[in-house]
């Protein structure tokens, strides 16, 4: 638990299904918690990257 409070590792399934039966939630929660944090960590580093990126026209129907 240290190592993931210290951000040396993230929270694996096997993690996440034990946190859910200790705290009696979801395991859903603890990997949606560390795909939030993974996709703003990731996002603030790439990010005038992805702004040059062109997005797809959208299609008339």
């Amino acid at each position: 638990m240290e190592r993931i409070v210290k951000e040396e590792i993230g929270i694996s399934t096997d993690t996440a299904l034990r946190l859910a039966r200790y705290f009696g939630t979801s395991h859903q929660f603890w990997l949606n918690l560390q795909a939030d944090f993974e996709s703003e960590t990731l996002l603030s580093e790439i990010g005038p990257e992805l702004d040059r990126i062109e997005p797809l026209p959208a299609v008339a129907a």
